[in-house]
């Protein structure tokens, strides 16, 4: 009956002929967490957001996070089963206030946020394997399959894509899975590894949908799994070994290019420019370490035939401030990274505890979306949780942005972007970066209403 009230107020402030506007507010002093709000009639004066549902753009896949072996483990051992059930459900489905996550990664092996440095076909050193005799998914059958089946029975939706961290050792300059790059005598090994890969998690149950090449390919860290990877080398193994493998197994799992930040858009530009590798290519992914969102239209203007992707951003105690990073985020991953494109965006680890792991090497200060206290398995929901909120719990698969343009005044710290369900509904998510409050009027077909959004805000309107 409220949530009946609260509607019809919101109806009868834009006009009778108009329906019910639904506002979801967040702030970053944490006093709104989205919270409903409730919208004015139009403000006459400062910012308009004109929405215009003819003029559509791509079509989205979904919001999400990574399940890795560490986030994994950690609901699957921190947290009683009947917490565990109340977690995911409330990650994977729009039941209640659930999030709705429509995607997720996984590793490909370990990463970072590993209890343990392994791949799916480790070697003595010195031994190798091309045949893959040695492959296995037992690493993954402990805590990954699991926790990814019970994502998959809440979301049949749910899209999973996966990405290695490295070649196991003995495929590598280093016999080693930390550092190294790929020897050109196990290119075709690493690419039946791949296949083996998706091949063997169809049969556990998990179509993995896409692949990208290597994780950060431009980057060899020096304390967990990591491999380079330069265009030329992605090319080959792409368009002479991956791209061919899976094209005669039938599958339809797609490749993805790049996996990287956005400071290097030239590297992703140079792989493709292989027209053998391209045709084996289906899409760019993105990550937001370094550099700005707007590489991802640079890539996209010359190959407007790919799809876009942002597939790792990691919040963490070196950006603790919600005012500060809540508008950060939604101006660069949830706003930023889908104008630019993106169909799917995905936050690194779904899950970490209070010491920002379970991590081997790597960031030591990383927060999950959530925070589960393995002691007494109570969860904390994070700024990421609420950013991604604003976008996953409303804006569902098969969505299509639609255009949002807005005054010429590039002062007033406002981001927006607008999305047309698949049943018609329009989802507008506006952010103020600004240190005070900005008043704007959304202007839509057969809708007009105002709204104030405090500083350092973020309000999800649907109708």
């Amino acid at each position: 009956m409220k949530q009946l009230l609260w509607a019809v107020t919101a109806a009868c402030a834009i006009g009778a002929n108009a329906s019910p506007v639904r506002a979801f507010l967040t702030t970053g002093d944490q006093q709104n967490l989205l919270s409903p709000s409730t919208v004015s009639a139009p403000v006459k004066a400062g910012f308009v957001i004109r929405i215009d549902p003819k003029r559509q753009y791509q079509r989205m896949a979904g919001f999400g996070a990574a399940i890795t072996e560490g986030s994994a483990w950690l609901m699957r051992h921190g947290m009683t089963e009947a917490q565990r059930d109340a977690l995911m459900k409330e990650l994977f489905t729009r039941d209640g206030d659930g999030l709705g996550f429509e995607l997720t990664r996984l590793t490909i092996g370990a990463s970072d946020f590993s209890r343990r440095h392994y791949s799916l076909d480790d070697m003595p050193p010195g031994q190798t394997d091309p045949d893959l005799r040695n492959f296995s998914l037992a690493p993954e059958r402990e805590d990954v399959i699991p926790a990814t089946r019970q994502a998959l029975a809440l979301n049949p939706k749910l899209q999973v894509m996966a990405s290695p961290w490295s070649a196991p050792g003995w495929m590598k300059t280093t016999d080693s899975l930390v550092q190294g790059q790929l020897k050109p005598e196990h290119y075709g090994s690493f690419a039946k590894y791949m296949v083996r890969y998706v091949e063997e998690m169809k049969a556990e149950g998990i179509p993995i949908f896409a692949l990208t090449l290597q994780n950060e390919p431009h980057f060899e860290p020096g304390d967990y799994p990591g491999m380079r990877m330069p265009p030329r080398t992605r090319a080959e193994v792409v368009g002479k070994h991956l791209g061919p493998l899976l094209l005669a197994k039938g599958l339809k799992t797609q490749i993805l290019e790049w996996d990287h930040n956005w400071d290097e858009p030239w590297s992703p530009l140079s792989m493709l420019s292989d027209a053998t590798a391209r045709k084996y290519v289906s899409g760019v992914a993105w990550h937001c370490y370094a550099g700005d969102v707007s590489a991802q239209s640079q890539v996209a203007r010359q190959f407007p035939e790919l799809d876009v992707w942002f597939t790792e951003c990691s919040g963490g105690e070196w950006k603790p401030q919600w005012a500060e990073t809540l508008p950060w985020m939604m101006r660069n991953l949830i706003i930023g990274s889908t104008r630019h494109g993106a169909r799917g965006v995905l936050m690194w680890n779904i899950a970490l505890d209070p010491k920002y792991g379970p991590h081997l090497g790597g960031c030591n200060d990383c927060r999950g979306v959530v925070t589960i206290d393995p002691k007494n398995g109570t969860v904390t929901r994070n700024i990421e949780y609420y950013a991604f909120g604003h976008a996953s719990r409303f804006v569902h698969q098969g969505a299509r942005r639609v255009e949002s343009g807005g005054s010429a005044d590039t002062k007033t710290g406002l981001d927006h972007v607008a999305f047309a369900n698949p049943d018609g509904g329009t989802v507008l998510i506006v952010s103020n970066s600004a240190a005070a409050p900005r008043r704007f009027t959304v202007q839509a077909p057969g809708q007009r209403f105002g709204y104030e959004l405090p500083a350092s805000g973020v309000v999800t309107f649907i109708w």
